[in-house]
C-alpha cells in the first residue's frame, strides 16, 4: 500500500510539473525603437506583417518579419491610433491635441492630407471595411466622427452616451464601442450612422480595450476594476466575467487559438480561453513588462505585440505640479514580441 501511495504521489507531482512548464505565451523578442515619448495604441496589419505604433508625435512603422523600423510619420500632434484601409492604400492617424486626422500613403508613408474634425480629442480610430468608412472616437465631445476612406470627406458625427474607448466591427454593418464613463457598450449602425442599441456591462467598470470573436459574436471588454466582461453581441447582454491583472488598456483576440489576451500595465498578460461560445476560463498569467498596457495580434503568425518602456522614479508633488508623471528612461522604448500557441 505504501508503494502504491508513493508512486501515486510521484505521478501527481510529475503531472503538475509538466502542467506548470506548459505555457501558451512567452516573450521571444524585444524590438527597440528610438524616441522617448509616451505611446498609445499599436496596430498590426496581419496581411503585410506590419506594425504601426503611435509614439509621441510620430508613428513608427515596423516590419515584423525583420523586426526593423522601416518608416516614420512625423509632425503629428498627440497621436493615439492608426487605422489601415489597405484597399485604398491609406492609413489614418487620430491626433488628440489638434482634433485632426492625418491621412498617409501605405507605400511611401508620406502624408496625403490632414482632416480637421469637429469632435475633440479623437482617441481610438478604426476602418470598417463593410461601409468603407473611418470612425474616430472622440473623448472630450463623446461622439464619433465618420470619414469616407476613399474621398477623405467627413460624412457625419454620431453622438454617443459618454466617453468612447475602443471599438470593434462585425463586418456586416454594426460597430461596437466601449463607453468608459457609463460602463456600457453602444452599437452603431455603420449605414445609418446612428446608435441602435446599448447595454450595461456591470460589474465591469471603466472599460477600455475591446476584442471580438466574429464567429461566436462574443465581445471581450477589459475594465479598470480587474475584470474582463464577456458579452453576447447578438443578445446584447453580459455572459460572464473573469479576473485579469491591473492597469489594463488593451485586449486582443486570436480567432484560430480561440484566446483573448488582456494587456495589463502592471506587467502581465491574462490569457483567457474560449472553450465554447458560453464557457471561458483563465489559462494563465504571463509576465511581460511593467507599462505594457496596449496590445495587437498578428492573426497569421499568432504573435502579440505590446509597447513598453522603463520609467524613472516619479518626482515629488509640488504646488505647481500636484500630479507629476514619471519620465521615460532614455533609449528604453521597445515593442515586446510575444509568441502564443
Amino acid at each position: 500500500m505504501k508503494k502504491i501511495i508513493f508512486f501515486t504521489i510521484l505521478l501527481i507531482g510529475f503531472s503538475q510539473l509538466g502542467f506548470a512548464q506548459k505555457s501558451v505565451c512567452k516573450v521571444v523578442n524585444r524590438i527597440s525603437l528610438p524616441g522617448d515619448g509616451r505611446w498609445d495604441y499599436i496596430s498590426v496589419d496581419s496581411e503585410t506583417n506590419t506594425a504601426y505604433e503611435s509614439h509621441g508625435d510620430i508613428v513608427q512603422i515596423v516590419d515584423l518579419c525583420t523586426a526593423k523600423l522601416t518608416g516614420t510619420i512625423n509632425e503629428l500632434s498627440g497621436g493615439h491610433g492608426v487605422a489601415i484601409a489597405r484597399e485604398f492604400n491609406k492609413g489614418f492617424i487620430s491626433n488628440g491635441r489638434t482634433s485632426t486626422v492625418t491621412v498617409f500613403d501605405l507605400t511611401t508613408f508620406k502624408t496625403l492630407e490632414t482632416i480637421k474634425i469637429s469632435g475633440q480629442n479623437p482617441d481610438a480610430i478604426m476602418y470598417d471595411s463593410f461601409s468603407k468608412l473611418v470612425f474616430t472616437f472622440n473623448g472630450k465631445t463623446s461622439d464619433a466622427t465618420v470619414i469616407d476612406a476613399k474621398t477623405n470627406e467627413i460624412r457625419g458625427t454620431i453622438k454617443l452616451s459618454g466617453k468612447p474607448e475602443f471599438p470593434q466591427a462585425d463586418l456586416k454593418g454594426k460597430i461596437y464601442v466601449n463607453i468608459e464613463d457609463k460602463n456600457e457598450i453602444q452599437v452603431i449602425d455603420s449605414k445609418e450612422l446612428k446608435v441602435i442599441n446599448q447595454w450595461s456591462i456591470a460589474p465591469g467598470e471603466e472599460p477600455s480595450g475591446l476584442a471580438f470573436d466574429i464567429e461566436t459574436q462574443r465581445l471581450f471588454s477589459v475594465c479598470s476594476n480587474k475584470l474582463m466582461i464577456i458579452s453576447d453581441a447578438l443578445k446584447a447582454k453580459v455572459i460572464t466575467q473573469l479576473p485579469i491583472g491591473g492597469s489594463c488598456d488593451g485586449v486582443a483576440f486570436d480567432p484560430f487559438l480561440k484566446m483573448a489576451f488582456s494587456a495589463n500595465g502592471e506587467g502581465t498578460i491574462t490569457v483567457v480561453k474560449e472553450l465554447t461560445k458560453d464557457k471561458f476560463e483563465v489559462l494563465e498569467t504571463v509576465k511581460t513588462q511593467s507599462s505594457a498596457r496596449t496590445i495587437a495580434v498578428n492573426t497569421k503568425t499568432h504573435h502579440l505585440y505590446l509597447p513598453a518602456a522603463e520609467f524613472n522614479p516619479k518626482p515629488a508633488a509640488t504646488a505647481e505640479n500636484p500630479k507629476p508623471r514619471a519620465s521615460i528612461k532614455p533609449g528604453s522604448f521597445v515593442i515586446l514580441d510575444v509568441e502564443a500557441k
